[in-house]
């Protein structure tokens, strides 16, 4: 392959990794906006569209495949390459979290512990996504080590929601039948579990973060 048809497709592919991570940016923000609402057709858009993440995943993986076996890269080429496999890989499971907040939109029967801010959580985790791939598109290792830092502060807010959903269980006085306490728990785990995810979501855009370090610098810092 002539060097020239070989640079425009990793250019080609570091522009499709970029159109996807639009696209999970989209899905998550779809899925804090259906938990936050309840509105049940857009959680049904989140899940039925994750399909279309799945799809575009597997096409980039296999381009990620084609160019390591056609080419044979070295040095830089060769990071960039394994890096956007390994993004790619991060993006999809980011499309999956979203998915899942889809489920529990669907799930959900009323809201509870309105002191958790569980969209404030969300909005830091889609602000850390959107700077990490500016990383990866800049190829800005400064950046790298925001995104890192900034997860810091999102585990943070997820320890504090969690303590504060538990503390609340415990101290709560209900005089509710069975059924209802049933339910209460059933609501609780599904918060808990909405926090979790979050909390994943940030890991990785680290992640991402993390491999665009590697595929700038040959740094591999933040990977461990």
């Amino acid at each position: 392959m002539p060097r020239e048809q070989y640079q425009e497709r990793l250019d080609g592919l570091r522009e499709d990794i970029l159109f996807m991570s639009e696209l999970v940016a989209d899905r998550l923000r779809m899925g804090m906006d259906a938990l936050e609402t309840k509105d049940v057709e857009v959680a049904q858009q989140v899940i039925e569209e994750d399909a279309e993440i799945n799809d575009l995943y597997l096409e980039l993986e296999q381009e990620c495949i084609d160019l390591f076996a056609l080419q044979q890269p070295v040095a830089g080429d060769l990071r960039f390459i394994a890096a956007s496999f390994k993004i790619i890989t991060d993006l999809e499971r980011i499309g999956d979290l979203a998915t899942n907040l889809g489920e529990y939109t669907l799930e959900a029967e009323r809201d509870v512990f309105p002191d958790v801010d569980v969209q404030r959580i969300g909005e830091r985790t889609l602000v850390m996504l959107s700077d990490a791939m500016e990383a990866y598109a800049a190829e800005d290792p400064d950046a790298c080590y925001a995104v890192a830092e900034a997860d810091d502060t999102v585990d943070e807010m997820c320890t504090g929601a969690s303590n504060t959903v538990v503390r609340e269980l415990i101290e709560s006085e209900t005089t509710d039948t069975d059924a209802d306490l049933e339910h209460l728990l059933q609501d609780v785990s599904r918060l808990l579990l909405t926090i979790r995810d979050l909390e994943r979501v940030g890991d990785h855009t680290v992640n991402i973060a993390a491999r665009t370090l590697y595929m700038v610098e040959n740094d591999d810092t933040l990977i461990y």
